[in-house]
């Protein structure tokens, strides 16, 4: 008597991420922050909205998003402070910020990646197509 080949079981599928990802958007100008989380939510992004750098730190804790979308110039604390507070907190550290801001300069961007940012976005050089397509390349 034979026995019959052993069968292969079936490799384990990967696990599919079934909860939207998180973006915590800091940013307090109302408008642009109005139509970033309309076009973050059109494309299935949950969206949360902090309007100053400190409900920005909290928020990164209680929310614990996927990514931080983070403007520079924002009153109570700026991003540079709200940058550094993310990344001190082991909590929070390794979350991904993109800063998103009209300041330019070579310190300026030079600081914000010394701070740990992930991207350095001028908002007056890319879409809002452009950040979503950066955000998705980010967090997969």
């Amino acid at each position: 008597m034979t026995k019959a080949p052993a069968k292969k079981s079936a490799p384990a599928k990967a696990a599919v991420r079934t909860a939207r990802p998180k973006i915590l958007l800091v940013e307090d100008d109302t408008f642009l922050a109005g139509m970033y989380v309309t076009k973050l939510s059109l494309e299935h992004f949950q969206v949360a909205l902090a309007t100053d750098g400190r409900q920005g730190v909290k928020m990164v804790k209680d929310e614990k998003p996927d990514l931080v979308l983070l403007d520079i110039r924002l009153p109570k604390m700026d991003g540079f402070q709200v940058l550094a507070a993310i990344r001190k907190d082991p909590a929070t550290t390794k979350t991904p910020v993109i800063v998103l801001t009209n300041l330019g300069s070579k310190a300026d961007v030079d600081r914000a990646f010394a701070l740990g940012a992930n991207d350095f976005l001028i908002k007056a050089h890319f879409l809002p197509s452009e950040v979503i397509a950066k955000i998705k390349k980010l967090i997969g």
